[in-house]
């Protein structure tokens, strides 16, 4: 899928398909939290359910990467590898899903 601009403010984001697959880059790292938490490929995400998909925001790296996966992709996170590459040239914080 070929990458769409997106109107946010942020030159750290790209948008693909439609409904728009979202993912911003840039974000303060999130602290320790009792959500949701997956391991893919060797980066971890929180997860956020929401009214229309899923809200993945990476776990132990800073800059956070927010990746916002409309429903209409379900099961979202078999979309996560695609982000994997991105995900893991962030620094790592030491935090790790529990």
């Amino acid at each position: 899928m070929a990458a769409r601009q997106v109107s946010v403010t942020s030159p750290a984001a790209r948008a693909w398909g439609d409904p728009a697959i979202v993912a911003i880059c840039g974000y303060p790292p999130p602290g320790p939290s009792t959500a949701e938490c997956v391991s893919v490929d060797g980066v971890d995400w929180v997860i956020q359910r929401r009214s229309d998909g899923v809200q993945f925001t990476t776990y132990g790296r800073s800059p956070a990467m927010d990746v916002l996966i409309p429903s209409r992709y379900a099961p979202e996170p078999l979309l996560l590898p695609a982000f994997g590459p991105a995900a893991r040239a962030l620094p790592e914080t030491g935090r790790h899903c529990s």
